[in-house]
């Protein structure tokens, strides 16, 4: 049975190295490897979140067409992540290129161990939510019903995610 392609959603951050280049690598990478990435956020920096004593990061958006199955998604954005040198060491911790699944399609997945969507924590965190809203701002939330720019109006996260307008990786 092939899935049907859908529109994925996905947050690119990075804390090391050239952070504009790992985002422009990652983006080539998720092209060859996932699917033609229609649309991109604006670059954003953002003050370290979770764990505060590190560099900031550099966060983008992005909008992938993709018939990959969510499982298999994950994995190739957890190979895509290896390729480029992230090593996990401790969680929130600094890293060269983090890919999060934020949303692919309507899909609610609940997999105890492997993978949750839509993503369980972006409906609290600015940092996901202002570049996606940038690209997605009316994308309906599939559990909470809610359009992006709504949640990220009664957002509460006070963290400081600012537009950099230095950055452009067209």
């Amino acid at each position: 049975m092939e899935l049907e392609q859908r529109n994925a959603y996905l947050l690119l951050g990075t804390n090391l190295g050239d952070r504009t280049q790992n985002l422009n690598t990652a983006i080539a990478f998720i092209e060859r490897e996932v699917g033609p990435v229609f649309v991109k956020s604006s670059v954003y920096e953002t003050a370290a979140w979770g764990k505060t004593d590190q560099p900031s990061f550099l966060n983008q958006a992005v909008g992938v067409k993709s018939d990959l199955e969510p499982l298999q998604l994950l994995k190739v954005l957890l190979a895509i992540e290896q390729k480029m040198g992230r090593v996990r060491l401790e969680r929130w911790g600094e890293r060269l290129i983090d890919i999060d699944i934020i949303f692919y399609g309507d899909v609610i997945v609940n997999d105890r161990n492997d993978l949750h969507l839509p993503h369980p924590e972006m409906h609290k965190r600015r940092f996901v939510l202002q570049p996606l809203n940038e690209i997605a701002e009316n994308f309906i939330h599939p559990i909470f019903k809610e359009k992006i720019s709504s949640i990220l109006t009664n957002l509460s996260d006070e963290l400081t995610v600012e537009k950099i307008t230095k950055y452009n990786n067209d």
